[in-house]
């Protein structure tokens, strides 16, 4: 009776061992600001990242990983919500705009499935209520949170951020800085020397660009040190066996023309998940160094981990389910997105198949290295000023300081840093035309809400959330707005005869993409419309207002256009002030705003994007120093 007794507690036991290993432990290590082109397993022979090497070595590598946006805020946004952010309203960087109450943080429904849930310790989620948002998705989050706190035997989700690939550590922070919080904590032999690597070509190869452009690759390094130290300690605590591993950054490169661009260099993220031999049946693409280029994005992390969990995917979630016995089928294409960043207003919307990257840029009249205050502060962007200043850049380095065409069309397998825009060649004329066919049905599929002014989401979510407002037809006729919304960035004066009709249009968002197109036409093309142009100037929707006076004060020096300005950068509304600040950094004379935007700067109340263009117009002028010291 003993035997039986003992045999059967036995069985139990493995009964219990066995259901409680069916839910894997699932530890994230996500890394700031980085493209798969700077890791050694991606084939960078320059680069130091053995621990990162060592996991692709034993896991999946991804070579078509994306972010849905090109910085922060934003990105994470769709990681934590699962949902895009031109639907949820939240792709415009840090704009705390409300969300839904019934969408939760995706590790929410996690907790419901018996996981003890952490969060080391960013979260930078760009929604309304961020405090309750945080404090419901997770039992734990700080930067003392760890997998260390749950239950005996409770399965862990574990998100560690680690920062030190940061733009910060990259390009902002002073250098002296640098040295002594990513320099000096790398021993002598891991550090990355200034002649060590090869140089992006839209980069002036200068020993002074050499000496800032090896900041990103010392920054990775740390890094990488810094997750061999975290995967210790899963080892330590006798837990590598029972953990999948996802290793991803939350978008692409920090460093200029990457980070906040709609181009393959600001999306394109490393990616790889490693598997413990207990869950390998859980990956369809094999284990122990396969590479894959299965197309996946951010939407798709969030019902991944909650059907890795057993979790029921609530309906708002769209992304795909990566792996397990629910897989989704592959995708052929994506589409992302990239909208203003700090007080840096832009708009593209992209799709990509892995092979070719297609970019539709809304806002043209602003080049790829447009004025970000958090970037111009940094010694590598006023490096390359200089550099633009002296002629010592080339036309492709010189390019990204220009006008940007309507449209980018890369070949970003066979040119991975995007040097040759094919959207001109005719060879290229069937991609280009599926392309944007695919980005017409995406953009009014999605119903994307971030083609509302940020002004009028701002006004919207007093009262309701933009999620639920783009549904709404009647007040948000999309095809109607999209059509107008598609002419701008176009030249010519066909296109903008067309603007021009549409400026006489009930609807006050179509009058608004009506004169945002005008702004990005020649100023031969808008002579024959100068009239109507300037009358718009007295337009009851404020965006077509400052619009038209920008207009108006750089093409014709209309009367009464530098007043209409600089009553715009002084209005109580603070994204028209930085509509206004925006389109002044575009103009050729600055000087009669000078003593205005001074003053706007020293207004209390205004928020950090206004005062950070204000000290972008003026540093752009030499009257303050571009340095960190004078960040806004």
């Amino acid at each position: 009776m003993k035997n039986i007794y003992l045999l059967i507690l036995a069985l139990i036991f493995s009964a219990s061992f066995v259901l409680a290993q069916q839910k894997p432990n699932i530890l994230w290590v996500t890394i700031e600001d980085s493209s798969p082109q700077f890791f050694g397993c991606y084939g960078n022979e320059n680069a130091r990242t053995p621990v990162i090497d060592k996991l692709a070595e034993k896991g999946v590598r991804f070579t078509n990983a994306f972010s849905t946006g090109t910085v922060c805020s934003p990105s994470r946004s769709t990681i934590i919500t699962g949902v895009r952010t031109f639907k949820m309203g939240t792709g415009n960087h840090r704009s705390n705009y409300p969300i839904p109450g019934f969408i939760h943080g995706f590790p929410y429904y996690l907790q419901q499935q018996g996981y003890y849930v952490t969060n080391n310790s960013k979260t930078d989620y760009n929604v309304g209520n961020v405090k309750q948002f945080t404090k419901e998705a997770w039992n734990e989050s700080s930067n003392k949170a760890g997998w260390w706190n749950r239950k005996p035997g409770q399965p862990f989700f574990a998100i560690f951020n680690l920062i030190d690939s940061h733009q910060s550590r990259t390009m902002t922070m002073p250098f002296d800085w640098y040295v002594k919080n990513v320099l000096k904590k790398l021993p002598v032999s891991d550090r990355i020397a200034d002649e060590a690597f090869e140089m992006p070509p839209f980069y002036n190869d200068s020993p002074e660009m050499r000496k800032q452009f090896a900041r990103v690759y010392n920054s990775i390094k740390l890094t990488d040190n810094k997750i061999g130290e975290l995967l210790q300690k899963l080892d330590n605590d006798n837990l590598r066996d029972s953990t999948i591993i996802f290793f991803y950054a939350d978008h692409g490169e920090g460093e200029p023309r990457g980070k906040t661009n709609g181009i393959n260099l600001g999306y394109r993220v490393p990616f790889v998940i490693w598997f413990p031999e207990m869950y390998k049946h859980l990956s369809p693409w094999g284990t122990a160094g396969v590479v894959t280029d299965e197309l996946i994005d951010f939407e798709d992390l969030a019902p991944t981990i909650i059907s890795l969990a057993g979790g029921k995917i609530p309906g708002y979630l769209k992304g795909r389910i990566l792996m397990g016995e629910k897989r989704s089928k592959p995708t052929d294409h994506l589409i992302l997105s990239a909208d203003r960043s700090d007080n840096g207003i832009d708009m593209v919307r992209s799709i990509t198949n892995g092979k070719y990257m297609y970019s539709r840029n809304f806002m043209p009249f602003m080049p790829e290295t447009r004025y970000i205050r958090y970037m111009e502060i940094a010694d590598i962007k006023q490096i390359m000023r200089k550099d633009l200043a002296e002629k010592k850049l080339n036309p492709l380095q010189k390019s990204i300081f220009e006008d940007r065409p309507a449209e980018f069309l890369f070949d970003i397998e066979s040119d991975v840093w995007e040097t040759n825009n094919l959207v001109e060649k005719p060879e290229y004329k069937t991609v280009l035309a599926k392309m944007r066919k695919q980005l017409d049905e995406e953009i009014l599929k999605s119903r994307d809400v971030l083609f509302l002014p940020e002004y009028e989401i701002g006004l919207i979510s007093k009262t309701r959330t933009a999620y639920e407002f783009r549904m709404d037809e009647n007040r948000y006729p999309l095809k109607e707005i999209y059509a107008a919304a598609s002419l701008s960035g176009k030249r010519g004066a066909d296109i903008a005869k067309q603007q021009i009709n549409l400026l006489a249009s009930k609807n006050k968002v179509v009058r608004y993409w009506a004169m945002m197109g005008l702004r990005s036409q020649n100023i031969e093309t808008l002579k024959p419309f100068q009239k109507e142009i300037i009358k718009s100037m007295n337009d009851k929707y404020p965006p077509v207002a400052v619009t038209a006076a920008a207009i108006s004060y750089q093409d014709f020096k209309s009367a009464g256009s530098e007043n209409k300005l600089k009553g715009f950068l002084k209005s109580d509304n603070q994204d028209i002030a930085l509509m206004a600040v925006n389109f002044l950094l575009y103009v050729d004379n600055k000087q009669p705003f000078v003593e205005t935007v001074k003053a706007v700067h020293e207004i209390p109340d205004r928020i950090y994007n206004v005062k950070a263009g204000c000290m972008d117009f003026l540093g752009s002028l030499g009257l303050v120093p571009n340095n960190f010291a004078n960040r806004d």
